[in-house]
């Protein structure tokens, strides 16, 4: 049986160059490591994310005394735990910690041993890390969920809406997925450029052009569908994340214009926008307490999807509020919300039961780890969001997912989405 020899971190950088950890779990001859990622979009439900606030070396945005956390107390209590038995290293992490929301340790130290832990078991038994999660066979590729305009948080610009996605629903393949995506892209870069706007990009590589209005970007990328030859709402959907946390004062949203109106009025709006732009997929759409509205906006909208981030922060308790409440019908699964792969798992297993598609997430903060192209596949989930083809640290789960498709042969077929 192989065990846990030690575990080590270190604090290395995402992707907006703040400092994260990094987490390598040794077992006797081999290693592996994974990286934490960090959000800047955050709801308060998340997983505790703990930092240096009092460094000011680093701003207090340090992760030292997180990192030196792992190499003392968390190394000390693994080892000598089976690398292969992930639920006792999540559950001995989450007891260890003994909070809610993982203050004691953060989220942070205990995701990346986590991870790391999980891609050693995967190493020593010499298998593919997406073999490894739910899915035993009959592997399924989740659709891109393609970040190309990026607003809110993620941007400097004036758009309300955080996030104008493409999803490629033509394709047959995660190849041909990406072939769409691409063209598509490069469409609506030449079309920004030739309205004298910058063609600079945001933290998840969408274009971040100084545009005022949500219409003004979906014009655009309704265009850029068209020229490309695709047909906007069936060859390609248009899918959006207003992460409305963002935008809500005194139970008013300024989500569609700088004024503030109020939920009922947001879901006219809403259905307008979806009925004029074929909108196909909208996440965030009202605030993470406000569970009236995400109830009346399921009654209003059909054949959509409204997908639950900040509603839900992958946390099964929150979930089964939703489900109850009949909140949405799809949700979006980040690992660092929630602080281990098992309790992820759990989330995603009890979603699909209910009939909820999945979509596994990154973070604006992100990093080259690949860890969670494989848990889309391994667990068939529907879709994956990981941002936009610029940066590498968003490119590198779409080649990753390149690789797996390639790995699976003819086996290799794309999830399901309607």
């Amino acid at each position: 049986m192989s065990k846990i020899l030690k575990i080590r971190a270190r604090q290395v950088f995402d992707s907006r160059g703040i400092p994260t950890i990094e987490a390598e779990v040794y077992s006797k001859k081999l290693s592996a490591s994974a990286i934490c990622p960090s959000g800047a979009s955050t709801g308060t439900y998340e997983a505790f994310e703990k930092r240096d606030k009092n460094d000011k070396k680093y701003l207090g945005k340090s992760v030292l005394s997180v990192v030196n956390l792992v190499n003392t107390k968390i190394s000390k209590r693994l080892s000598g735990t089976s690398i292969h038995d992930q639920t006792r290293i999540d559950t001995t992490l989450i007891n260890l910690d003994g909070t809610r929301q993982k203050t004691n340790l953060g989220a942070n130290a205990i995701l990346a041993v986590s991870m790391a832990a999980k891609k050693l078991s995967a190493k020593i038994k010499k298998v593919p890390l997406y073999k490894t999660f739910l899915v035993k066979n009959n592997y399924k590729l989740p659709y891109p969920l393609m970040n190309i305009i990026n607003g809110g948080a993620h941007a400097n610009n004036g758009l309300r809406i955080q996030e104008f996605m493409i999803r490629p629903d033509k394709a047959k393949s995660f190849s041909e997925a990406m072939r769409i995506c691409f063209i598509v892209i490069n469409n609506l870069r030449e079309m920004i450029k030739n309205k004298g706007l910058s063609t600079s990009v945001g933290d998840e590589g969408g274009f971040a052009p100084m545009i005022d209005s949500n219409e003004k970007a979906l014009d655009l990328v309704v265009a850029a569908i068209k020229k490309s030859g695709f047909k906007n709402g069936k060859d390609v959907s248009i899918c959006l994340d207003v992460a409305a946390n963002e935008l809500i004062k005194k139970d008013k949203y300024s989500i569609h214009s700088k004024q503030y109106i109020s939920a009922d009025q947001s879901i006219k709006r809403y259905r307008k926008m979806i009925d004029k732009y074929k909108i196909k997929s909208i996440e965030d759409p009202f605030g993470e307490n406000d569970w009236i509205s995400w109830s009346n906006m399921m009654k209003s909208v059909k054949n959509v999807q409204i997908v639950g981030d900040d509603l839900y922060v992958t946390n099964l308790e929150r979930l089964k509020k939703g489900f109850l409440n009949n909140s949405s019908n799809s949700i979006l699964i980040k690992l660092n919300q929630i602080g281990t792969v098992s309790e992820t798992l759990e989330v995603i297993k009890f979603a699909q039961i209910i009939g909820y598609k999945t979509i596994i997430s990154h973070r604006s903060g992100d990093s080259e780890d690949t860890f969670i192209a494989d848990l889309a596949v391994g667990t068939n989930s529907n879709q994956i969001k990981t941002g936009s083809l610029a940066r590498s640290e968003r490119v590198a789960k779409y080649n990753q997912l390149l690789r797996i498709e390639e790995d699976l042969g003819k086996k290799a077929k794309m999830n399901k989405i309607h």
